[in-house]
């Protein structure tokens, strides 16, 4: 429930968020793309406005805070900052590390957490391989226990802020060799600089300015302490993890169907063909209605999910995981407006 108190903190948020975006990302996103990557000073901006830590205890470095407030930047963030490519690379920590918040040691939280809320480090998440892609059952990267270290073998693709991550929170295969399927996996935090690992840029179709790499590793080999939760929990813990990502990614859509809308709407109040304003022609308020209607519907939609989200069902409820997944595939199909304005 959204009380007076959250609205009140959402709005200011907001206010935040919105000045963050037209000052520092949406005048520089061209350029960004065009350098293939955003300064690492972004990220300690943003975490000086309190944006990397939102969600995360404060022991850690963080603030809590609801879903609620966590969409609400993100709507934000895509509407007025118009950059998936630099929002996906400077929060590439809220998939990172949620697997170190919840499976990790303390000690281990202690290690990697903070310094990633400050800004002064990045995180990654490392799953997609290059012959299964996303199909995390059929991942074939290996962790083998030698000692008091797993050595690991492997490569992970499309790996966003692959390139200069400091931690990367990999997911492996710890079960016998050959095997394949969801028993088996694991994850393991690998620090950046370990040796084995080497680093590919990748360049894209689209969101030029995200940092994605392939990744290889050869021989790596990283403490045992590392290891998050035990040895083959970790396809319980992805699938987890996907659903956050599912619900900000829900979002980031809606935020960019918000900026594409208040483009089409200042071109056609600009635009002028046979004495008027595209905007005064019937045709074509008809359009852009039919894109509030739906931008409106999914804002609502993501209002509810995210009710329940902060109800706590995200991580157990069939029925809230469901309506996640339902949710991504209309907000992400939003912004293929057919013939806009």
């Amino acid at each position: 429930m959204i009380t007076a108190e959250l609205r009140e903190d959402i709005a200011a948020l907001e206010d935040t968020v919105r000045r963050f975006a037209r000052e520092r990302i949406a005048p520089n996103a061209d350029a960004w793309d065009q350098a293939q990557g955003f300064p690492r000073e972004l990220y300690r901006e943003a975490a000086a406005l309190g944006l990397l830590g939102l969600g995360y205890p404060e022991s850690l470095g963080g603030t809590p805070a609801p879903y609620a407030l966590r969409n609400a930047m993100s709507v934000a963030l895509a509407r007025h900052g118009g950059s998936g490519g630099v929002m996906a690379s400077l929060f590439s920590h809220n998939i990172g590390l949620p697997p170190v918040l919840r499976h990790g040691t303390e000690a281990l939280q202690r290690e990697v957490i903070p310094s990633v809320l400050r800004g002064e480090r990045i995180a990654a998440l490392a799953i997609t391989e290059p012959g299964g892609g996303s199909d995390v059952a059929a991942l074939r990267t290996t962790a083998r226990r030698d000692g008091g270290d797993y050595v690991i073998d492997g490569e992970k693709v499309f790996i966003t802020s692959g390139m200069r991550a400091d931690w990367i929170t990999l997911a492996v295969r710890t079960g016998e060799p050959g095997s394949r399927g969801a028993g088996g996996i694991s994850m393991i935090v690998v620090p950046g600089d370990t040796p084995g690992l080497s680093r590919t840029q990748l360049h894209k179709m689209g969101w030029h300015a995200s940092d994605t790499a392939h990744l290889r590793f050869d021989g790596v080999r990283v403490p045992a302490r590392y290891l998050l939760a035990e040895e083959g929990a970790g396809f319980k813990i992805i699938m987890s993890n996907f659903n956050g990502e599912r619900l900000a990614m829900s979002a980031m859509a809606l935020g960019f169907c918000e900026a594409c809308y208040d483009e089409a709407l200042d071109w056609a109040r600009q635009r002028k063909t046979f004495g008027s304003a595209l905007v005064d022609k019937q045709v074509i308020r008809h359009r852009l209605m039919d894109m509030k209607m739906r931008i409106d519907a999914t804002r609502a939609w993501l209002a509810s999910v995210t009710v329940m989200a902060d109800e706590g069902r995200l991580e157990a409820d069939p029925e809230c995981v469901a309506q996640v997944c339902l949710l991504i595939d209309p907000a992400a199909n939003n912004l293929n407006f057919s013939d806009p304005p």
